[in-house]
C-alpha cells in the first residue's frame, strides 16, 4: 500500500511538474519579442536603431520687393563662394592648434608655425585675389564664424601685431576691416548669411561645419521676423 502510495503520489509531482514545465515553455513563446538588429556601414556593433541627423524645419522666405529678393540673391551667390575658404581656414587652424600641443620645443613649434603658414599663404593667396570687396569682407566675417576669433587676430597671432596691423590698414583701403565679427543676432545681413548657410547645408550645397559661435538659427530666425512685422505695421 505505501508502495502504491509512493507511485501515486510521484505520478501526481510528476504530472503537476510536466504541466508546470508546459506551461513555462509556453508562457516564454508567447512572451519571446522579436528585435530586428542593423549593422551600419563601416560599424561591427549590430544596433537596434539607427541615430538620423537632426533636420532643421526652415521657414519660407519673404521679400518686401523684387530688390529685397535680388539683394538676397547675390548676397546668396557670395555667401556660397567664400564659405569653404573659411571652412578650410578652420580645418587648418584645429590641425595647427592639436600639432603645436605636441611639439615641446619652442624651436621646432616656430618651424611648423612657419610651414603651416607658408602653406596657408600659397593655398589662400591666388584664389583671394580674385574675391571682391564684398566677397572679402563676408569671408572675413565667415572665418570668425567658423573659428571664433577674428582675422585680425588669426594674423597677430600667427605673425606679429605690427603685420596684423598692417593687414589691416592695407585691408581698409578696399573697405575691408580684419576685425569685422559675425553678429546674426545684432546684424541682419550676418543673419541673412547665417539664413543662406543653413539652407545650402540642408541642400547639401556646402559642407555643414559647426559656427565656433554660439546661437540659436531658429531664435535668430522669429527675431529678425518679428522684427520685420513691427517696422510693417509702423509705416
Amino acid at each position: 500500500m505505501k508502495y502504491i502510495f509512493f507511485l501515486t503520489l510521484l505520478s501526481g509531482i510528476s504530472g503537476f511538474a510536466q504541466v508546470s514545465v508546459s506551461r513555462a515553455i509556453d508562457t516564454v513563446q508567447h512572451d519571446t519579442v522579436e528585435k530586428k538588429y542593423m549593422i551600419i556601414a563601416g560599424d561591427s556593433v549590430p544596433r537596434e536603431t539607427i541615430d538620423l541627423e537632426e533636420v532643421i524645419l526652415l521657414r519660407k522666405l519673404k521679400f518686401d520687393d523684387i530688390n529685397d529678393r535680388r539683394r538676397y540673391l547675390i548676397l546668396r551667390r557670395k555667401t556660397r563662394k567664400v564659405y569653404p575658404y573659411a571652412k578650410l581656414a578652420s580645418e587648418r587652424l584645429v590641425d595647427l592648434n592639436s600639432r603645436l600641443d605636441q611639439i615641446k620645443s619652442r624651436r621646432a613649434r616656430k618651424k611648423y608655425t612657419k610651414i603651416v603658414q607658408d602653406y596657408i599663404e600659397d593655398e589662400f593667396s591666388t584664389e583671394l585675389k580674385k574675391l571682391t570687396r564684398t566677397e572679402g569682407q563676408i569671408l572675413v566675417k565667415l572665418i570668425h564664424r567658423q573659428t571664433g576669433t577674428t582675422a585680425f587676430n588669426l594674423v597677430r597671432n600667427l605673425k606679429s601685431g605690427w603685420r596684423a596691423f598692417w593687414y589691416n590698414t592695407t585691408a581698409s583701403m578696399f573697405d575691408i576691416s580684419l576685425k569685422e565679427e559675425y553678429d546674426p543676432e545684432f546684424n541682419q545681413e550676418d543673419f541673412l548669411i547665417e539664413d543662406i548657410l543653413q539652407r545650402s547645408f540642408r541642400d547639401n550645397i556646402l559642407e555643414r561645419q559647426a559656427s565656433a559661435l554660439k546661437f540659436e538659427y531658429l531664435d535668430l530666425t522669429d527675431k529678425w521676423n518679428n522684427s520685420d512685422s513691427q517696422k510693417k505695421r509702423s509705416r
